[in-house]
């Protein structure tokens, strides 16, 4: 995964936009690869609000969001502040393999 991407659909399920967003890997160690969760979430905001750009709608206009992931990243979050604790652990990082 090195993007977020968000699709906008009208009612009939059309297409109406697409929009995508390189966000950076990073390697701090040989064999691990990491990303951070902020970054994540920005380009996922970017994204949206560029769908929606695009197709000339306003946040009433969405009646509702899917989301997904690659479900092998992991990332750990303070329960308290709601922020990362660190750097999200991305499933091709070698200490996944353990």
């Amino acid at each position: 995964t090195t993007s977020t991407r968000a699709i906008l659909f009208d009612k009939d399920g059309q297409v109406k936009a697409i929009e995508q967003q390189e966000f950076p890997q990073y390697y701090p160690q040989p064999g691990w690869t990491e990303h951070d969760p902020k970054e994540i979430l920005q380009s996922a905001i970017s994204c949206s609000e560029s769908a929606m750009n695009k197709a000339g709608a306003k946040k009433d206009d969405i009646a509702g969001i899917g989301i997904t992931n690659q479900r092998e990243t992991t990332v750990a979050w303070d329960k308290v502040t709601g922020e990362p604790l660190c750097r999200a652990i991305v499933w091709l990082d070698l200490r996944t393999a353990e």
